[in-house]
C-alpha cells in the first residue's frame, strides 16, 4: 500500500526531505518506522531511543495504531513553548 510520510522539524534537516511516498506492506505505525530504521543513516534520526511524536492523518499515535492505504505518518521531535 501506498503511504505519504513527512518529517518536520529537526527530522527534516537530518534526513533531507519534508517528505515522501513509500509502498509497504506492514499494518501499523510502529512497523512503518521500523522499516525506515532499517534503512539506516539520516534514518537513525527516528531510533526509538529518540523522543519523537507521530501523527496519522493528523491525529496524534502511537506505534500501535493502523494505518490504511493513502493514510498519511508524520514524525517530529517533541515541541517547548514559552
Amino acid at each position: 500500500m501506498k503511504l505519504h510520510i513527512r518529517y518536520f522539524a529537526s527530522l527534516r534537516e537530518t534526513i533531507g526531505q519534508s517528505h515522501e511516498q513509500i509502498d509497504t506492506q506492514v499494518a501499523t505505525v510502529g512497523e512503518v518506522r521500523s522499516e525506515l530504521l532499517a534503512r539506516g543513516g539520516a534514518y537513525a534520526c527516528l531510533g526509538r531511543d529518540k523522543s519523537l511524536r507521530m501523527a496519522l492523518n493528523q491525529v496524534m499515535a502511537d506505534e500501535s495504531a493502523l494505518i490504511l492505504e493513502s493514510s498519511e505518518l508524520a514524525f517530529f521531535p517533541p515541541v517547548t513553548g514559552g
